[in-house]
């Protein structure tokens, strides 16, 4: 019995995702303790550091926008498009609320987990530490559109995530390749 795409997508998971999982085991290995889907002032962070006011969140590449891997669908656009912008502003408000409360968020991409964990970890590291600079300069997709239908050429706009108005596209090839997992 094939499963609809209602149901498909209905089975993501907001929270416990893998890419946290496996984040939340390379901290408590490091031996880093935390707390998991804490309230903020400003929304649910992934993983959090009350006494330090650092909340880090683990952003999907397809639902945030990762300028590598998003990978526009071609049915429903304008769903996808609306539900991609709404992601990023809702990413942008929260960031800049939390930080206006005194809080540092780090934003990670899901492929960040896997492909450098160590990266990850340091970067955490470094925040509690003192030293870290958070999602300043995170560029994220805003949106893309199509140029030309055969060959499939696109336009991207990118902006970054605490400053819309610093903006830049390119236009070449469609990307199809998405990030997997590794198994």
């Amino acid at each position: 019995m094939a499963i609809s795409r209602s149901e498909n997508m209905a089975r993501i998971r907001s929270r416990n995702t893998t890419p946290e999982l496996r984040l939340r085991k390379a901290l408590w290995a490091a031996g880093i303790r935390y707390r998991v889907d804490y309230k903020t002032p400003a929304g649910r962070a992934d993983v959090a550091f009350i006494t330090k006011k650092i909340a880090v969140f683990v952003d999907g590449c397809f639902w945030h926008g990762c300028p590598r891997h998003y990978v526009s669908p071609r049915s429903s656009v304008d769903f996808w498009s609306a539900k991609l912008t709404e992601n990023v502003e809702r990413d942008r408000r929260q960031t800049l609320a939390l930080e206006a409360a005194g809080w540092q968020v780090i934003r990670v991409w899901e492929h960040e987990v896997f492909e450098s964990a160590d990266t990850v970890i340091a970067a955490v590291v470094a925040a509690l530490d003192g030293r870290g600079r958070g999602a300043s300069r995170r560029e994220v997709v805003r949106r893309v559109e199509e140029v030309t239908p055969d060959p499939c050429i696109e336009t991207r706009y990118y902006e970054l995530l605490r400053d819309p108005s610093t903006t830049r596209s390119e236009t070449g090839p469609r990307i199809t390749k998405k990030w997997k997992r590794p198994k």
